[in-house]
């Protein structure tokens, strides 16, 4: 089983590859559009990490001999099943204007279909997930904290850039402006303006 477990860091590194030529594609067509990168100091540190989990969550498999336990190993196989496929539903959504970049992209669109109908920000919801669930599929919990914690670190410093420029552009805020970051609301909030109601 280490074998097979080492093998599917293996391919979800060349699905990162893969995903960069994607990235990479899309940047150079919106950039024909006039659409600019945003300077972002962290992204090489979102890179590194993103590599980062893979190589520690293999050597610890191997050297420190970590187990692969069935109770533990498939409810994260499935989580890392889930998050992919939310991963993929967002990048298939945004077609052309997904990028692992931040982009000045609104002014050719915004998105409010596919997972943008309920959150802003689907995409980091799955990579977190799978930051987390990938090294604990072979319970390589070194790998699994300090990645996904890392993670939200340099998230959250990304967020604040991010949020920044897109809050900025009145046709967002008036599509998403209203919507959590993260997580669907479930419940409404009636507002205190008598006979109104909102999505809290």
């Amino acid at each position: 089983m280490t074998v097979a477990y080492i093998s599917l860091l293996v391919i979800v590194g060349i699905g990162r590859l893969a995903e960069l030529w994607i990235s990479r594609r899309n940047q150079r067509q919106l950039e024909k559009k006039g659409v600019r990168k945003i300077p972002e100091p962290h992204f090489r540190w979102m890179v590194l990490l993103h590599g980062s989990v893979l190589v520690i969550a293999g050597l610890e498999v191997l050297f420190l001999h970590r187990p692969l336990i069935p109770a533990l190993a498939i409810p994260m196989a499935v989580l890392f099943v889930l998050s992919n496929v939310l991963r993929w539903w967002v990048i298939q959504t945004l077609g052309g204007l997904w990028n692992v970049e931040l982009m000045e992209s609104m002014s050719v669109g915004v998105v409010s279909s596919g997972p943008y109908r309920w959150v802003r920000h689907p995409n980091y919801v799955g990579v977190v997930a799978e930051v987390f669930s990938l090294p604990m599929i072979h319970t390589a919990w070194i790998a699994a904290t300090l990645g996904t914690l890392g993670y939200m670190i340099i998230l959250r410093r990304r967020l604040k850039l991010e949020d920044g420029f897109l809050m900025s552009d009145p046709a967002y805020r008036l599509a998403m402006g209203e919507k959590p970051r993260f997580f669907p609301r479930v419940f409404k909030r009636h507002s205190n303006v008598p006979g109104g109601e909102r999505a809290a």
